[in-house]
């Protein structure tokens, strides 16, 4: 006679059969997903394999594990960007008239820290009367108390230098390293070299070091999202800094290496100009501030708007068609970005126009930010990787005053509220 199982014995074998088959399904899963991704027939051209893309003779080919390497990089370019803000940027900062102005803390309030962090930050004035009321203050010193709380959370300007004077120090090593690496290679200057010899294209040790330090750079930002300047944009920042490590590791996995450096310093000559604008510009120093922006815009426009549409686009759209009859189905990702990436280029380009038409044809009434760095007042001006700069406004007058601070005004005491445009990618 068969012996019945209890429906609890039961329920404890499923139990352990889920536990032991719960690895086993998802380490198929995994392996399933591994083959589909590195997949031959999405990445590289028709009667080629990865076995031969296989070092051999001393010839060597980008291999997807490299990439690896670019995290303990992120932490090396952290430490350089210590050293940089610390040592190189404070200095010049002092030099410049920048000065950490110490701000003066609000009262202690429970009623308005809690309105502050829970309804606004910017109460109406019939909002301020009623708090004024509540606190039996008088609306003079609820004024106040908001503008000081304010700008607790506002970035010092010396903190705004630091992070502008960093990412101009990488811009510009890093403008002049590719350009050192790139001058004397055929498909800088011969766009069809880029497609010779694909996908056998052995990979050099300056290509190597240029996609290692441009990744890790971006993981470095990605890193320090918590503790940078907060924006507006804060999301969008996170967006695209992954588009771009994304975008550059797959290149390298397809061994799109040429190309892929190319773009890489397309973008990177622009962006040192915005960011000594802006140091300039914390600096107040209107007329070099000016001057900078005007060579960021002509460089911007060459290389954005002419170089990258109608010199590495069609050596990505239509020159891998003469080099190879299969097209793979990275072809259709690579591009798909890129395109998307024009497009931003042609949307950011429109307010840069717009900008240098308030500065150079109607003439804006002078004032201490620069005419450049202004907005009509509605619309902020900024792209994915803005760096927005939010209300400039340290201490008011009597803070300045009680404080000993003979240079108020240069240093950020009543400052009008600006943004400066940030058209890195």
């Amino acid at each position: 006679m068969i012996q019945q199982v209890p429906s609890e014995g039961l329920s404890v074998i499923s139990t352990n059969l889920k536990f032991f088959f719960y690895p086993l399904s998802m380490a198929y899963v995994l392996k399933t997903l591994n083959s589909w991704f590195w997949w031959e027939s999405l990445w590289i051209p028709a009667n080629c394999t990865w076995a031969d893309l296989e070092d051999h003779d001393g010839i060597v080919f980008p291999k997807p594990y490299q990439l690896y390497a670019t995290i303990p990089y992120a932490f090396v370019m952290l430490m350089v960007r210590f050293v940089i803000e610390r040592y190189i940027a404070i200095p010049l900062a002092k030099a410049l008239g920048i000065k950490n102005v110490t701000r003066v803390k609000p009262q202690p309030n429970a009623v308005l820290e809690n309105y502050f962090r829970k309804c606004t930050k910017h109460p109406s004035q019939s909002e301020i009367q009623g708090l004024a009321k509540k606190c039996n203050w008088t609306v003079r010193l609820v004024e106040k108390w908001f503008r000081r709380r304010r700008n607790l959370e506002l970035p010092t300007m010396l903190r705004k230098f630091q992070e502008a004077c960093w990412r101009f120090s990488f811009y510009l090593t890093s403008s002049i390293a590719g350009f050192i690496f790139l001058y004397d290679k055929p498909w800088f200057y011969d766009i069809w070299q880029v497609w010779v010899g694909y996908p056998f294209q052995p990979l050099l040790s300056s290509q190597y070091w240029y996609y290692m330090v441009e990744i890790s750079f971006y993981w470095s930002l990605l890193f320090t999202l918590g503790t940078d300047i907060k924006r507006k944009d804060f999301m969008a920042h996170v967006v695209h800094h992954l588009a771009a490590i994304v975008l550059m590791a797959c290149s390298w996995c397809g061994n799109y290496v040429r190309i892929g450096t190319l773009v890489m310093i397309v973008h990177d000559t622009a962006d040192f100009w915005l960011e000594s604008a802006k140091m300039f510009n914390y600096a107040r120093w209107e007329k070099t501030c000016n001057v900078l922006f005007v060579i960021f815009s002509i460089v911007f426009f060459i290389t954005r708007i002419i170089l990258f549409p109608f010199w590495i686009l069609p050596g990505t759209l239509y020159l891998p068609s003469y080099y190879s009859s299969t097209i793979v189905i990275a072809y259709f990702i690579f591009n798909g970005q890129l395109l998307i990436l024009q497009g931003l280029h042609l949307y950011w380009g429109y307010f840069v126009l717009k900008i240098l038409n308030k500065f150079l044809f109607l003439k804006v009434f002078r004032t201490p930010t620069p005419a450049w760095a202004k907005t009509d007042g509605k619309k902020d001006l900024k792209d994915d990787r803005s760096d927005e700069e939010e209300e400039d406004s340290l201490t008011d007058n009597e803070e300045c005053m009680k404080n000993g601070s003979k240079n108020g005004s240069k240093n950020g005491c009543g400052l009008s509220r600006h943004q400066l445009l940030n058209n890195n990618h």
